[in-house]
């Protein structure tokens, strides 16, 4: 496992540690103690020079990949596998090939399995009592590193580990300026303070599970490069499409809540007369207006590649108001009104509601099984096809902090963590 992905899982195991701190607190119904709050202040420290790490890491990650686009030649590494935490296989495609020959009635079982047997009582096939083996730990951290660099909007949400299946949480979503909440008051000398409290609201976040359900046939298993092409790329891009996806578009039923299918999402409507499949300035400058910015975040805007040449040719007055640096020599980059665009497949096509997004992504609150994706077992199951049946399962759940929109002190138009232009059809 590379460094990055090493000070990752070191991090979200910091936060679990926090977590499950503040966790016990609730369940008592009480504050941390002072213990508890030494302990949390120092895991604080720790996620503080974590984070530190992990931009450095990302920084170098970065200039190491500039340096190997200019000279591949220079990038070749040698990996020796430990056999610690591969089982002593050279691969997953040589760990699968010995399960299948295990699975067989009669077929010889690889001394190496015998470690990696599953917990009793699982009931799972394969084996010698019949209870499957466990993918050994370096293969099942490739899927969780496949799924972590494709990963599109993990690293940016408000997402925290978890051991539970779900987890409850108290919201207020009162504003200064509004009717209720803790408010602040002028008084004269003497007169009697009026107290006010918190609108809490209590709400619970499930973690849902995904997999990754994938059938090789005997063929296939005896191809080792295929085979480790299609269990582990294919199953990590399988999984992070999915997740990322539930978190824009997911209903909330067995399934995250998405920002475009939740109450909190403000949709901008079109201009007067305007044409079908276009992006006016006035939609965009609309859109900004209504952002709900949440401090320290870095809030981006998300378009299919569908909108660039709306969005590359619209103009006040004369004057392009996005456009490359040096025009169209250039691909597509820079700031519109200060901040990124980032084309994703997430987004919705030309003249769709979303092909044009902008998102304040901590706004969104994300939730994961503490130990992710890495959890698996490799099973037998169509003995008479000669298929064989490996499967990847993680939870996963999150929802928009905000259940709707919020209203300004001033004005009617409300305002959120996540803006859409509305279709244009």
């Amino acid at each position: 496992m590379n460094k990055l992905a090493e000070l990752k899982k070191a991090l979200a195991a910091l936060k679990g540690k926090g977590v499950a701190l503040l966790d016990r607190a609730d369940a008592e119904d009480r504050d941390l103690t002072e213990a508890e709050e030494a302990q949390y202040s120092e895991i604080e420290d720790q996620i503080a020079e974590k984070q530190a790490e992990i931009q450095k890491a990302e920084a170098q990650a970065e200039r190491r990949r500039s340096m190997d686009a200019l000279s591949p030649a220079l990038s070749n590494t040698v990996n020796d596998p430990n056999p610690a935490t591969t089982g002593g296989f050279k691969g997953l495609a040589e760990f699968a090939s010995a399960v299948r020959g295990a699975s067989r009635m009669g077929g010889p079982v690889d001394a190496r399995l015998h470690q990696l047997a599953a917990p009793a009582g699982t009931h799972i096939g394969g084996a010698a009592t019949g209870e499957g083996f466990e993918v050994p730990a370096d293969y099942r951290d490739a899927i969780f590193e496949v799924v972590s660099d494709l990963d599109e909007f993990g690293p940016l949400v408000d997402e925290e580990p978890t051991d539970k299946r779900e987890v409850k949480a108290l919201a207020d979503e009162s504003t200064p300026w509004g009717g209720g909440g803790v408010q602040a008051n002028w008084r004269g000398e003497g007169q009697k303070m009026d107290p006010s409290k918190m609108l809490t609201e209590q709400r619970t976040v499930p973690l849902h599970e995904l997999y990754a359900f994938v059938l090789a046939t005997e063929e296939l298993l005896e191809d080792a490069p295929r085979l480790e092409s299609r269990l582990t790329r294919k199953a990590g891009e399988a999984i992070s499409w999915k997740r990322n996806s539930s978190m824009v578009y997911g209903t909330g039923v067995n399934q995250p809540l998405g920002w475009m299918i939740g109450n909190a999402l403000v949709s901008v409507a079109k201009e007067s007369g305007q044409a079908a499949d276009t992006i006016q300035t006035e939609n965009v400058l609309n859109m900004f207006s209504r952002l709900l910015r949440i401090p320290g975040d870095k809030p981006f805007w998300m378009a299919n590649s569908d909108t660039l040449p709306q969005l590359m040719t619209m103009k006040v007055g004369d004057t392009p108001i996005w456009m490359p640096p040096n025009g169209l020599v250039d691909a597509p980059g820079g700031m519109l009104l200060g901040l990124p665009i980032k084309l994703s497949e997430h987004a919705k096509s030309l003249g769709d509601k979303g092909d044009l997004q902008l998102l304040s992504p901590k706004g969104y609150y994300a939730l994961r099984r503490q130990n992710g994706p890495k959890y698996a077992r490799s099973m037998h199951l169509y003995f008479d096809y000669a298929i064989e049946a490996f499967r990847w399962t993680f939870r996963f759940g999150g929802q928009p902090h905000l259940s709707a929109p919020v209203t300004p002190a001033h004005g009617a138009n409300t305002k959120s963590h996540f803006v859409a232009l509305a279709e244009r059809a």
